[in-house]
């Protein structure tokens, strides 16, 4: 059994390493990053496009002076009008200019590194699509969903909950929707925008630099992939353990008993007479006696006539066992020949008929010498 169990603890490491692996695995690559400012081929394709209060009479101005790899433009807010503002949209394309709708909704967050000059509130406004209210081309039916972030001069890095944005309020009033309307959904998306805030200093020129930007989400498919295959691997090892250990355990229990066999001292004595008459007095003495309960070294050496220490001696030399554990040899021996022969015996009768009349000290020995309950013992022994 050694053998098998080295062999498992070895299998069983191996095994655990892998899972490690793919789980380390899994979860990194579950973590989805698109960047949105890369120069070559991007994942998504877009365009930029200018939004002012001019539609409305308004003196703001914009002035987009880079695209990639960092966003850059300039504005000055004017407050001459009644909703000032100045935005730079990025409006999803299909690579040749056309507008398209985006499903962001596997993606949780949207991250960026900014930098104002000077020190700003600004908002990053997104566009939803809801079926209940928008028309496919009509932009300010859209649900217009909000974040606000500060900047000053010094880059930092801005990382937007796309999960927890809020609905601006012109919205609800537009519609007449309840306040507590909150659900939206990202599965249609026409653009990003960045834009100015009430809080943004007016007649002032503002300068914006924005890069590294991209949506960060998770592909729940490799988590899932990898508990999959985390279930079938560690069944099918579950399955070969207990197949191999009751293979093992069959093995090894006959192998015991057949090694044992010379043991019966009953069998040892008919087939091989010692020329020693005290030593054959002995081994003959505890072969018919074994089976008796009060039998100890000091009633076998009154009863054949010799000591103690030969009686110790003889075991030693000839089995390398001391009295109790020839005793205990002999007992365990029959008690297991017995088990695998007689199916009515109970245990508790064939651990008396051996000798033995604590069932429980029985069933301890015999596990420790074969390594399973007199149960399970019996229960292979039938296999």
């Amino acid at each position: 059994m050694h053998e098998f169990y080295n062999r498992t603890l070895i299998i069983f490491l191996c095994m655990l390493a892998a899972s490690a692996f793919l789980v380390f695995f899994c979860i990194d690559r579950s973590h989805v990053a698109i960047p949105l400012q890369d120069l070559g081929d991007r994942d998504i394709s877009w365009h930029i496009r200018v939004d002012t209060d001019a539609a409305e009479n308004g003196k703001s101005v914009l002035e987009v002076r880079e695209t990639s790899p960092t966003l850059r433009y300039a504005f000055t807010v004017s407050p001459h009008t009644r909703n000032p503002h100045a935005a730079v949209d990025i409006i999803f394309d299909d690579g040749h200019g056309k507008q398209v709708w985006h499903d962001l909704t596997k993606y949780a967050t949207t991250s960026f590194i900014v930098k104002c000059v000077p020190a700003n509130t600004l908002t990053l406004t997104i566009p939803t699509f809801d079926p209940t209210i928008s028309r496919r081309d009509d932009m300010l039916s859209y649900r217009i969903m909000s974040a606000f972030f500060k900047c000053n001069e010094k880059p930092a890095r801005v990382v937007i909950d796309l999960t927890r944005m809020e609905t601006q309020q012109w919205w609800f009033d537009m519609f007449k929707m309840d306040l507590s309307s909150h659900h939206y959904r990202l599965d249609q998306v026409p653009k990003f925008a960045f834009g100015s805030t009430i809080q943004s200093p007016t007649e002032t020129h503002s300068e914006v630099d924005i890069r590294e930007l991209q949506l960060n989400g998770r592909d729940y498919r490799y988590p899932i992939g990898a508990a999959l295959a985390l279930v079938i691997g560690w069944t099918i090892f579950g399955i070969w353990f207990f197949r191999a250990h009751a293979r093992a355990l069959v093995a090894d229990l006959n192998s015991r008993m057949h090694r044992d066999l010379p043991l019966i001292a009953y069998q040892q004595l008919s087939m091989e007479p010692h020329r020693d008459k005290e030593k054959a007095a002995i081994l003959r003495y505890m072969a018919m006696n074994y089976t008796n309960p009060d039998i100890d070294v000091e009633t076998v050496g009154r009863d054949v006539g010799v000591t103690r220490g030969k009686i110790n001696d003889v075991l030693k030399s000839e089995f390398g066992f001391t009295f109790s554990g020839y005793l205990n040899k002999l007992r365990l021996t029959e008690a297991a020949r017995l088990l695998s022969e007689k199916d009515a015996a109970t245990v508790a009768e064939i651990a008396y008929s051996v000798g033995y009349s604590n069932v429980s000290y029985f069933n301890k020995l015999f596990k420790e010498e074969y390594g399973s309950t007199p149960k399970a013992f019996r229960a292979v022994a039938r296999t």
